[in-house]
């Protein structure tokens, strides 16, 4: 078998329009100041494709119809990087799937028409095909495209493949398949209102051998695996300049962290110090986490912990 990307990415490819505001976030009938303003590949597939080639892995990208507009920046934006884009379907018939992001900080606040578009009852993806899966090493499967996601897990589980995917309920095949599922806390808010994090993880351990965790912003995040204890970690402390990307971010540092063959508490803590370099600069794309500087963070806090230890 001839070896094909290491990473396989299935899910939302678009054209993100981001605005950082230069004070604060707009309040009704306020001018804002635009500080930044930027036109860059996003989604959830999009932006885990920038973070991996950054950090050194080769991937094929998969998922939504590319039209006329986002076109021509994406191929621009990844003609000089380890993405390969040979199996999206470029559309002449619209502009393609766009979002407009307004950042200030920690506060931001994304638009779009997805709604209408899923609602539309038209199919704006692809279908994947396990002659495009077979050959990668790991995968990434986001959960948008219902059928479609669902058959891209079961080609994976076909050819042994391990995937991660996010904000998959307990209940969901593509929960009980993966590898790897990263549950945001905006996916506990919408599904699991009253139930406690720690109520949501025994839930999700129940069903599956993988590794699920749970990110909760700024507080601990929780991982654990079906039958263990539920294990807690502290996300690390930066100054933050945006939090667009985070998400995607510590994805991708979890396909990083699959392909090397880490350790359960040293892949999170990897995916998590990925994440807190990728909110510390704007824009994300442009700026990604290089290996050298997410070793970096991971190496200063073992050290300060070392350090803290000695101290009592």
């Amino acid at each position: 078998m001839i070896q094909k990307s290491d990473v396989y990415l299935f899910g939302q490819i678009l054209g993100t329009h981001s605005f950082l505001l230069k004070n604060g976030f707009p309040k009704p009938d306020e001018y804002s100041e635009i500080g930044e303003h930027y036109f860059l590949p996003g989604g959830e597939t999009g932006t885990a494709a920038t973070v991996l080639a950054s950090l050194g892995c080769s991937v094929m990208m998969d998922g939504t119809w590319i039209g006329t507009e986002v076109a021509p920046m994406l191929k621009k934006f990844y003609s000089d990087k380890q993405v390969d884009l040979s199996l999206l379907r470029f559309w002449e018939g619209d502009p393609g799937i766009m979002d407009y992001v307004i950042i200030s900080g920690l506060v931001r606040s994304p638009m779009g028409r997805f709604q209408s578009l899923f609602a539309s009852g038209k199919r704006w993806w692809n279908i994947p095909e396990e002659k495009d899966i077979e050959g990668c090493r790991v995968a990434a499967i986001d959960p948008f495209f219902g059928d479609e996601s669902l058959k891209a897990a079961e080609i994976c589980k076909t050819l042994n493949i391990p995937y991660v995917t996010i904000d998959s309920c307990h209940d969901s095949k593509l929960h009980k398949l993966a590898s790897i599922n990263v549950v945001s806390k905006e996916c506990t808010s919408a599904h699991y209102q009253d139930k406690s994090p720690e109520e949501i993880m025994k839930m999700m351990q129940a069903e599956t051998d993988g590794l699920t965790i749970i990110t909760q912003g700024a507080g601990d995040m929780l991982y654990a695996r079906r039958g263990q204890e539920i294990q807690r970690m502290k996300p690390f402390s930066v100054e933050v300049k945006s939090t667009l990307g985070a998400g995607d971010t510590f994805k991708a540092g979890c396909v990083y962290g699959l392909l090397q063959g880490m350790k359960d508490e040293e892949l999170v803590r990897f995916a998590s110090a990925s994440s807190a370099v990728a909110i510390s600069r704007f824009p994300l794309p442009l700026n990604p986490p290089r290996l050298e500087e997410v070793k970096a963070m991971v190496r200063e806090q073992s050290e300060n912990k070392a350090q803290q230890k000695l101290r009592r």
